[in-house]
């Protein structure tokens, strides 16, 4: 038997479980792997609360997670580029990654580089990606100033890395105790709240660029307000604003794949991409570890490790 998060109803954490179920087996072209670290997500929130009903319904029992790390258990049928005893960072559209166990596509998955931890390697796959193909959506370059909303969050703390990578000056909206840590990363900091276009505007009195918004909350409209065309704007959550200016809302969907997440791995391994880790939870916290993601001030990512 292994351990799995199940629920059986949409509902706020209560409705999580942490319960036994048999040691999954993987088919053809799959790989069981044990899982070392595995990322949790607002979507994972979302969906278990029913607020993505229409576009991800959850069919009940159902598990959740999507990002994990580990060590190869177990081969499928015809998988032969993979080893037992390998170290993979990788990702599952099953719902199931927080596990004591989880079966992979095998070409879901890539080596976990030299110097990533467990942990970030963990909760790399779905912040990682999202912030690889909203920046990307963007189209920074040298000489672009690009402003990032929820900027120590897990996918703008990863958004303001690529684009400054990229070459352009980064402001990130987050509150004064992230400054000096977006400081050190070589961006500016600007407290979001009221007044905040005032202060974007006095960061940056050349003029805005582009604009990642992962927060929600009115950023599509600030955007449009600092004269940023709307082919330069893109938001990983207001959807409504998106259709309605015609912004860009290239997310997790746009950047999941095998071949990103082993690029931003190497990037992490080389030092030249970090990924905070807020925190770290026992499997069976899965309830703390999501009042805490749910609060939606933590400083990158939360992980579970069974």
């Amino acid at each position: 038997m292994a351990r799995a998060i199940r629920f059986g109803e949409y509902g706020d954490v209560e409705v999580l479980r942490v319960e036994d179920v048999p040691k999954p087996v993987p088919g053809r072209g799959q790989v069981l792997v044990e899982v070392r670290a595995a990322g949790i997500n607002p979507g994972e929130a979302a969906i278990r609360r029913g607020l993505l009903h229409e576009r991800f319904p959850a069919t009940f029992p159902s598990g959740q997670g999507s990002d994990f790390a580990g060590v190869v258990a177990e081969l499928g049928e015809g998988v032969e580029e993979i080893a037992v005893g390998d170290e993979v960072i990788g990702f599952v559209n099953t719902r199931s990654s927080h596990a004591d166990y989880v079966v992979a596509e095998a070409s879901d998955l890539t080596p976990r580089p030299d110097g990533v931890s467990w942990e970030a390697a963990g909760a790399l796959f779905v912040a990682g990606t999202t912030a690889y193909a909203a920046t990307a959506a963007v189209c920074p370059r040298e000489g672009d100033t690009v402003v990032v909303s929820g900027a120590a969050g897990g996918v703008g703390s990863l958004a303001v890395q690529l684009a400054l990578l990229a070459g352009a000056q980064v402001i990130g909206l987050a509150g004064p105790a992230n400054h000096e840590w977006l400081r050190a990363l070589g961006a500016i900091p600007v407290t979001y709240g009221d007044g905040v276009l005032d202060r974007i505007r006095e960061a940056a009195p050349d003029g805005v660029h582009a604009f990642v918004d992962t927060f929600g909350s009115g950023y599509v409209e600030l955007a449009l307000h600092l004269g940023i065309h709307p082919g330069r704007i893109d938001t990983i959550i207001d959807y409504e604003a998106a259709g309605k200016y015609n912004v860009k809302t290239e997310g997790n969907a746009a950047g999941a794949s095998a071949e990103v997440l082993r690029e931003l791995s190497l990037l992490v391994g080389k030092g030249l991409l970090e990924v905070p880790i807020a925190r770290v939870y026992p499997l069976d916290e899965v309830h703390d570890a999501y009042r805490e993601l749910e609060q939606r001030h933590t400083r990158g990512k939360i992980v579970l490790v069974p």
